[in-house]
């Protein structure tokens, strides 16, 4: 087992307690879809859950096992991958639990979101090209093709489907850039662009309604988020059950499997997930994950700042702070704080594209912290090596002087000195 669970363990553990937590609360919180498809019983969906949770965990041991490098080139077959698979969803689509059809395809049997994928594509292409084209980071002109092209294009085209997905590709994409140093004169036009792009893309599905059949739902989750309709109990029917449901469960919750809310959720055990575990759990169990996902964050930060280059680094920052702000878009939907998006909360909302990509995500991490580990020891094989060939010498100037040597602290001590020697020459 030790030969395929690689890089950081924290991560590793970390994931299997959102996971464990996951099992539970799908579970629990599947009763209204249980009604609807499975004649009250939870349990198919339950199964259905672990069986995703599996795979995803078959994704982390099979990306985390494959170096980091690899992702360099093969970034651009991902991203063409998505862009792909998003224009066959926008014109054949499948329509999966009421759904928009634009947002579904079906693979060998499995119905799949490609703009989850979408996520992690412009991440891994964003990195490559902010390491491959420094020199054109500093003129919007020349890394328009190259860094800002790939994006535009990619935002246009989740953006009919999933306008929450398309702000969230925008958003970690311009992070993405201001980490890679990207320069902040072009980020502000960046920004306009985007802007320009949405307020135009907007405008024609505005007096085009026909063109996007979502258009309605985004202006009226808009409008009752400002306040426009508050007065439409319809209208905030979800958001008002998300409410009614934390309070309800206070400090203490009412106890696992016992939210009355998930029967009038559609999405309880997705979208709303987070609303279920206030419910259920309490105060408590709503602060469990946000301390477990600030702390992969952490372990995320101290990965990337011991990654081997540039590409490995914004790999781990860029997909790092992706999962956290999916987590706090969710978490904010639930608690009013933002209006409905439909983003759900990684590695505990049910949901295979969800669940798949983030673990993807975990992996290439990981990968990026196996390979760092690997340089570690490889250096640490080698200072040991070179403290060896001294050995001999220290031991006799100690024995001239009648010093009794020890070989094992002076292993430790010139390892040591040798590390410090050689952090100093890395910085200078």
């Amino acid at each position: 087992m030790n030969k395929l669970i690689k890089g950081d363990k924290s991560v590793w553990i970390s994931v299997l307690f959102l996971v464990a937590y996951s099992s539970l609360l799908v579970y629990s919180s599947s009763s209204n879809l249980a009604y609807q498809y499975h004649g009250g019983s939870s349990l198919p969906i339950g199964l259905k859950h672990v069986a995703h949770i599996l795979m995803g965990f078959t994704l982390i041991i099979l990306v985390s096992n494959i170096p980091f490098r690899f992702f360099y080139n093969t970034s651009i077959l991902v991203y063409i991958a998505a862009i792909v698979l998003i224009f066959i969803a926008l014109t054949r689509g499948t329509t999966i639990g009421g759904a928009s059809a634009e947002r579904w395809v079906r693979i060998f049997g499995f119905s799949f979101q490609p703009s989850e994928l979408a996520k992690v594509s412009i991440i891994l292409l964003l990195s490559r090209q902010l390491v491959k084209h420094q020199d054109k980071l500093q003129s919007f002109k020349k890394s328009f093709l190259y860094v800002l092209a790939p994006i535009l294009l990619l935002f246009a085209f989740v953006f009919k489907s999933s306008l929450s997905s398309a702000t969230f590709i925008f958003f970690i994409s311009f992070v993405l850039l201001y980490i890679g140093n990207y320069s902040t004169k072009n980020l502000l036009k960046m920004a306009g662009s985007g802007i320009l792009i949405m307020v135009l893309v907007i405008s024609i599905f505005k007096f085009f309604p026909s063109v996007a059949n979502r258009f309605d739902t985004w202006e009226a989750r808009i409008e009752r988020f400002i306040g426009e309709e508050q007065h439409d109990p319809d209208g905030n029917y979800q958001s008002d059950h998300a409410k009614m449901a934390i309070v309800r469960g206070h400090y203490t919750g009412v106890g696992p499997g016992k939210s009355v809310h998930k029967y009038f959720l559609p999405q309880s055990n997705s979208d709303f997930v987070y609303a279920i575990i206030g419910e259920e759990y309490g105060y408590g169990g709503m602060i469990f994950p946000i301390i477990v996902y600030l702390f992969l964050v952490f372990r995320f930060l101290t990965i990337a700042n011991h990654a081997l280059n540039d590409f490995g680094r914004l790999l781990v920052v860029g997909l790092g702070f992706s999962i956290l702000l999916q987590a706090f878009i969710n978490m904010g939907v639930a608690v009013g704080l933002l209006p409905v998006t439909g983003q759900t909360l990684p590695l505990i909302s049910a949901g295979g594209s969800s669940i798949w990509m983030t673990c993807i995500a975990i992996g290439v991490i990981l990968s990026v912290s196996h390979s760092s580990i690997l340089a570690k020891k490889e250096l640490e094989e080698e200072l040991l090596e070179r403290a060896k060939s001294t050995l001999e010498i220290s031991r006799s100037m100690a024995m001239a002087e009648g010093r009794v040597f020890d070989e094992k602290a002076y292993l430790k001590e010139e390892v040591k000195r040798l590390k410090s020697e050689y952090k100093n020459q890395q910085e200078y």
